[in-house]
């Protein structure tokens, strides 16, 4: 009778261990990531995301190497003006021949604006983030500058941008221009430009403009008039392409190749991120959406 109660008894432990490593091994394989997913290979050169709730890294390559950042110089350009005190988005700005000078000059990318025209510091914002308009980033700086010339005024623009970098504690960016086309100093990483767009997405209009697909602004003309602007397009082609896109900027030029600063949403998660130096302007996009698909896979 011993022997069978011991029988029984063993029979017994042997089904609880079974039971007890089918449960563990069941544990083991619900505790890897619910979608693990193999990191991107990207074209661009350098390559950031981050979960732009925390900050945390979700990919990086070469993220803190420094690489000239073309037009995506502009997302400073935009935070800077935002940030000024009592800022009056409708505040009239007259367009000066220098600033139409200066993108013929440069053969450098514009909002097209007309010399006498009364443009509202609103309407260069969108000039200066969606065509991406190097005349507009011009005024801007000139606008809101300080000095008794126009050399002055645009000096101390890009002193603000600098001081901007330094107060969101970058030590791998440097502006000494406007709008991107530096002359040998402006450069940042995609580390570093994430963060500045994270910080000027904070900002309501900032989100406002960049989200944006396309604007038509009026004007006065230099007689009194009332003009129709031409209709300005975001060169950011994910927010037709990219399901939850929010933004951010383009860029590119000879030393930049390729830019894209960019950020979606999808529910309560947002992703954000920046591929610099890609190949061309359909191959970063295709970065980005890689990027865009990791991160969110990432964060399940």
């Amino acid at each position: 009778m011993k022997t069978g109660i011991k029988a029984i008894r063993l029979r017994r432990a042997a089904a609880v261990a079974m039971t007890t490593g089918a449960v563990l091994a069941t544990g083991a394989l619900t505790a890897m990531p619910a979608q693990a997913v193999s990191a991107p290979s990207i074209v661009a050169k350098g390559g950031y995301v981050m979960n732009n709730a925390n900050g945390s890294s979700l990919y990086t390559k070469a993220a803190d190497t420094k690489l000239s950042t073309g037009s995506t110089t502009k997302i400073m350009t935009a935070k800077v003006v935002l940030s000024q005190k009592n800022l009056n988005l409708d505040a009239k700005v007259t367009i000066q021949k220098a600033y139409s000078d200066y993108v013929v000059k440069n053969n450098a990318s514009q909002a097209h604006l007309i010399v006498g025209d009364k443009v509202t510091v609103r309407q260069l914002l969108y000039g200066l983030m969606l065509p991406s308009g190097c005349d507009a980033a011009y005024a801007l700086a000139d606008k809101y500058g300080t000095g008794s010339t126009m050399s002055a005024r645009v000096k101390s623009f890009i002193g603000k941008m600098n001081t901007a970098a330094k107060d969101l504690k970058l030590k791998n960016t440097h502006f000494d221009s406007f709008d991107g086309i530096g002359n040998g100093k402006n450069y940042s990483t995609p580390r570093d430009l994430t963060k500045i767009a994270s910080s000027a997405m904070k900002n309501a209009n900032f989100r406002a403009i960049v989200k944006t697909k396309s604007y038509t602004a009026k004007t006065v003309t230099k007689t009194g008039s009332t003009r129709t602007m031409a209709t300005w397009t975001n060169t950011n082609t994910l927010l037709s392409s990219y399901k939850g896109a929010i933004g951010v900027k383009t860029g590119s030029g000879p030393e930049a190749k390729y830019c894209l600063v960019f950020a979606a949403t999808r529910g309560s998660k947002t992703v954000i991120g920046t591929v610099l130096a890609s190949s061309s302007i359909n191959q970063r996009a295709t970065d980005a959406t890689k990027l865009l698909n990791y991160g969110f896979a990432r964060l399940g």
